[in-house]
């Protein structure tokens, strides 16, 4: 398939938190009902499962999710799905606020800061080495590598208006999307069974899980379908990585010399969120019957995510892209899981 074949198709709907992936849908209250109600079957089915067979609800919601991928293609459900993958996303993360207090960030010390810092350096650099060696100029392995480093689909879209159309295509754009979500997914269910495997307390799963994978809504399901304290570990360290989104595309353009400064967003107001829950959480204010509801909405929300991310994602595109250009990706990929587990093991704890 040629690129101009490419960038004529419409981009990807994948996770996108800061809603510059697509425009919102504009609907009327009713025209979300469609794709909500799905979305509130898929999340009630991934929740029954759970309880009968003791399956993590958000690994069943992934998986239900997409067996109902092929719903994507009716518009109808367009603005109910968008809402959930994207604003139940962000209101589940400043939830999970609740769940944290700062002692438990304090207590992550600077060594889990300063490993952070040098897997989201050295993943974006593995993805422009890869991306050279596949013949692919470094745009796009900072394109690629960054997506990886950072969170998902929703950083590849930052940089790529940082580096301009000029560096990086929509066609390029597009594959990265097409590739971060499905690797994304596929972390998800695989990195928790590596921590099982491996015997790893909840502070070095939880890092594991925050530091290595891509998109925000799988990272916190990996994180909370292997425990409760896996889960608040992995929330403190991706929005740590979210957090360094705006430094990043100030870098890139420094270094690339993109046309104009970079104009991706600076913190996002659901992690500032996020860190003032943690606040008023750490002086024991909250009462426990709030706290206990805030927890269970947060769970809900975060699973109705990854139901509709899952309904959403371009899985037909996959087959259409061709492997070299996800190479980098995957290199990429492993790059991340390999540093986060070596940190994980080794410096962590």
């Amino acid at each position: 398939m040629t690129a101009t074949t490419q960038a004529k198709r419409p981009l990807p709907m994948a996770a996108d938190l800061y809603g510059d992936i697509e425009p919102s849908p504009r609907a009327t209250w009713h025209g979300y009902w469609p794709g909500l109600a799905v979305v509130a079957a898929g999340t009630l089915a991934a929740g029954f499962l759970s309880d009968h067979y003791g399956v993590p609800v958000t690994l069943m919601a992934l998986l239900i999710g997409l067996a109902l991928n092929f719903l994507s293609a009716d518009a109808r459900l367009t603005p109910g799905l968008a809402f959930a993958s994207r604003s139940l996303l962000r209101w589940g993360i400043v939830l999970v606020g609740v769940r944290i207090t700062f002692g438990q960030i304090v207590a992550l010390g600077p060594v889990a800061l300063l490993c952070v810092l040098a897997i989201v350096a050295l993943t974006i650099g593995a993805g422009i080495l890869a991306a050279r060696r596949l013949g692919f100029d470094s745009a796009f392995g900072v394109l690629a590598g960054g997506a990886v480093a950072i969170c998902g689909a929703s950083a590849a879209m930052a940089l790529a208006t940082t580096l301009g159309e000029k560096r990086a295509s929509q066609a390029q754009l597009t594959l990265v999307l097409v590739g971060i979500s499905a690797m994304s997914a596929a972390a998800m269910m695989l990195y928790p069974l590596v921590a099982h495997a491996l015997h790893m307390s909840d502070l070095k799963a939880g890092f594991l899980m925050g530091a290595a994978i891509h998109d925000v809504a799988q990272a916190l399901g990996a994180g909370y379908s292997y425990s409760d304290g896996a889960g608040q570990i992995a929330a403190i360290v991706k929005l740590t990585r979210v957090a360094l989104l705006a430094p990043v595309l100030a870098v890139v353009a420094m270094f690339l010399k993109g046309e104009g400064r970079a104009k991706g967003p600076g913190l996002p107001w659901f992690v500032v969120g996020f860190f003032v829950l943690a606040g008023i959480n750490s002086f024991g204010v909250i009462p426990a019957i709030v706290a206990s509801g805030a927890e269970k909405l947060a769970a809900g929300l975060l699973a109705a995510a990854v139901t509709a991310t899952a309904i959403r994602s371009p899985l037909s595109q996959l087959l259409e892209a061709g492997p070299r250009p996800l190479f980098v990706i995957l290199a990429a990929t492993l790059v991340a899981f390999a540093l986060a587990l070596g940190a994980a093991l080794f410096l962590i704890g």
